[in-house]
């Protein structure tokens, strides 16, 4: 059996949310839809005090913000999104149209085919999520969306001018100050200024997830999202202080953020724990930090690796780091994460900024069904059918016949009939009677 050396509360996240969510984001939405712009800046003027002549930001203002931040910053996001580009394009490349003959003349093809329009949502907040940008917006236009509409959040009152930059320089084609369940919906189901788009991607607080749930089915969504998450196992080769530090890199990002440690050692697990108690002090985002690790946080102690893999499985959390003497085993051993880093070199505050994989991952259990954001996302795998040989069209005609009555789609069997009467002879019935009727063919 584990033995915790740490537990979190059996509460779940949530039975922790505001029991009133769905039914405020609800009512926000049906006044958007009805009254559109007014509504949106309504709604942006009370949860964020922000009421400018106009959300969208035109090239000359875009350029404006970016010539206040240091090129330094300006070279940053450089080289992040090309990481980010590279490692798309990559995806993007692996995924190829084909086309296959099947049977003389019967040919069966796939292609990928982008959607046209695409929102991007990036959160501010507390924090300027500046990578969000990347991830969303550079990944949808390598995958060929020709028009990609980005919205941030003002942050006490000011734009955010690095994230802005990365949406510019991302290639967001409109670029909106505006942020919330107002953004969403706006982009979703557009106002008299905003066009709608066919698929919202990126991360957000309660409020933003709880939007892009009940707008689902009028538009497309990346996933749904929770707190971010983060899990590490550990073997007795792990560096206690780095192990302690990454847990707490993802403890910040809220309150409700678990962070957990499986390991076979217990005289690590202690360790982590000391060190813990001992950074969290001196942390300026302590706020979030303490609580998440107080109330989500987990140090579970196991007997072997294989154990540790299985339990890290059942959690199925959005991130899992590998600290082992031998971390690539764990691409065998393990299923159900969101992603995975491996060795202690690597970390996940890499895969949040700078490494260029996605960081849009599923939570709450989510990875047991779906992976993150990637460029397959804003793509539609969609078929095309043509037969140029008549022959084989009879045949399939013959068969389509027997199968749709087999079902009681008579329509279905007729369909197949005239094919196989057409071009193989085949007599049928229903055909003689309608041609005796007098209906004509060509």
């Amino acid at each position: 059996m584990p033995l915790y050396l740490k537990s979190a509360p059996s509460k779940s996240f949530t039975d922790s949310a505001q029991s009133d969510v769905a039914e405020r984001v609800g009512s926000i939405i049906d006044e958007i839809r009805s009254d559109g712009d007014a509504a949106v800046r309504k709604y942006s003027e009370q949860f964020d005090k922000w009421s400018p002549d106009a959300f969208r930001l035109d090239d000359a203002r875009v350029a404006e913000i970016m010539a206040t931040l240091d090129q330094q910053v300006i070279d940053d996001i450089v080289f992040v999104q090309e990481q980010v580009r590279r490692f798309a394009q990559a995806q993007r490349d692996s995924l190829v149209d084909i086309e296959v003959e099947t049977l003389p003349g019967v040919f069966l093809g796939q292609k990928h085919v982008p959607v046209q329009a695409a929102g991007a949502y990036i959160p501010g907040g507390k924090y300027p999520l500046t990578a969000s940008a990347h991830m969303t917006i550079i990944t949808a236009k390598v995958a060929g969306v020709a028009r990609v509409v980005a919205c941030t959040p003002p942050i006490r009152g000011e734009i955010p001018a690095a994230t802005i930059a990365a949406m510019k320089l991302a290639g967001a084609d409109e670029i909106y100050v505006l942020g919330g369940v107002q953004a969403v919906t706006a982009m979703a189901v557009g106002t008299e200024t905003i066009a709608p788009v066919n698929l919202i991607a990126g991360p957000g607080n309660a409020y933003v997830a709880e939007a892009k749930r009940q707008l689902f089915g009028e538009v497309g969504i990346d996933l749904f999202a929770g707190p971010t998450e983060i899990l590490i196992v550990a073997d007795d080769h792990a560096d206690p202080f780095l192990t302690a530090v990454d847990l707490l890199s993802q403890a910040e990002h809220g309150p409700e953020s678990p962070a957990v440690l499986i390991t076979t050692s217990r005289d690590l697990g202690e360790q982590v724990l000391e060190h813990i108690e001992q950074l969290l002090p001196g942390m300026s985002t302590r706020d979030y930090a303490e609580p998440a690790w107080r109330d989500w946080g987990q140090v579970i102690v196991v007997d072997d690796l294989d154990e540790a893999y299985a339990l890290a499985d059942s959690f199925a959390f959005e991130h899992v780091q590998i600290f082992t003497e031998e971390p690539r085993v764990a691409l065998e051993k393990m299923h159900d994460y969101g992603a995975l880093f491996l060795g202690e070199n690597t970390c996940v505050s890499y895969g949040d900024k700078v490494i260029g994989t996605n960081h849009v991952l599923p939570t709450l259990g989510a990875a047991r069904y779906t992976g993150g954001l990637w460029v397959g996302k804003y793509l539609r795998t969609v078929t095309y059918q043509q037969i140029v040989d008549p022959s084989s069209s009879a045949l399939l005609g013959e068969v389509c016949g027997r199968a749709a009555r087999v079902e009681l789609f008579e329509g279905h069997a007729r369909s197949g009939d005239a094919r196989a009467w057409r071009h193989a002879g085949r007599t049928f019935p229903w055909i003689e009677e309608s041609l005796a009727a007098g209906a004509g063919t060509r």
